[in-house]
């Protein structure tokens, strides 16, 4: 009798360690799902941001086809095809996104941004216009500033930049952007202050330092600004500000400006000799 009762304390004591097993278990199981949960996204976020974009699309796009209910996923590819410099793709990837429950008014922002990259400025328009207006964003007022421009309408233009400026700590961009549209509008001397500006928030743009020479050139204003250049950069500024001084037919002046850009270049500068041949060609018919 004691002995049948040992064998079945033995037993429970069996299935007692057999139920902790299994506890054990389960919690070791859920443990690596959660660390495969954070190893995938720090992985996404790679993909996102160092990855190659070409590698990347394709990383997400077998994931999204592995697991088609992720959005996580599916904007992943959406954002890869854009650093891709693929917008047509983009932009049925972020319809996708878009058409999902858990979109967001920033997932809309991101589908204008593709439209707008792929020159479907009406498209674009008609989704920022169903985005409520107060999801204010920097991103959505600038797309909002460039759809102005794209319809001439220059008052509402300068007042969505001037809302982006007030929403970013990096408006380098916006006031490239603002400049250009004032470059496009014949108001040099304002487009001048905004490249400046520009140059001011991000020292390195050189595209708002090559704007910038566009916008002196229809000045006729040909020196060179005081702002941070490498010598390179300072080779470069001077032939668009060659190109410019013809442009306004002060041909001397533009010639002076290729030999000198040609000089200053630390290597040969086929580009500005390129164009210091062709005008003198011109010059001789």
């Amino acid at each position: 009798m004691r002995q049948s009762r040992f064998v079945g304390l033995l037993l429970l004591g069996a299935a007692g360690l057999s139920a902790c097993d299994r506890s054990g278990e389960a919690e070791v199981n859920r443990a690596l799902q959660d660390l495969n949960v954070v190893d995938e996204s720090n992985l996404n976020d790679v993909m996102l941001t160092v990855g190659d974009p070409n590698e990347a699309v394709s990383y997400f796009t077998r994931a999204s086809a592995n697991d088609p209910g992720r959005i996580d996923l599916q904007r992943g590819l959406a954002k890869s095809l854009i650093r891709a410099e693929r917008p047509g793709e983009a932009v049925t990837a972020w319809r996708n996104v878009t058409s999902n429950l858990e979109a967001t008014d920033d997932d809309r922002v991101d589908y204008a941004d593709a439209l707008i990259r792929s020159n479907r400025w009406d498209e674009a328009k008609a989704v920022l216009d169903g985005i409520p207006p107060t999801h204010e964003t920097y991103r959505r007022y600038r797309l909002e500033a460039m759809i102005a421009d794209s319809e001439e309408s220059w008052d509402e233009a300068d007042t969505f930049y001037e809302i982006a400026v007030g929403l970013t700590t990096d408006p380098a961009p916006v006031f490239n952007n603002w400049g250009y549209s004032k470059l496009t509008r014949g108001d040099f001397p304002g487009a001048e202050r905004l490249f400046l500006d520009s140059i001011r928030n991000d020292s390195g743009m050189f595209t708002a330092k090559n704007n910038l020479m566009l916008a002196r050139g229809a000045q006729r204003n040909y020196d060179l600004p005081v702002v941070p250049m490498s010598q390179i950069e300072r080779a470069q500024l001077l032939h668009t500000l060659g190109l410019a001084a013809i442009k306004q037919n002060d041909v001397s002046t533009g010639r002076s400006l290729l030999s000198e850009a040609i000089d200053t270049h630390p290597q040969h500068f086929e580009e500005a000799a390129r164009s210091l041949r062709a005008l003198d060609a011109n010059v001789q018919n």
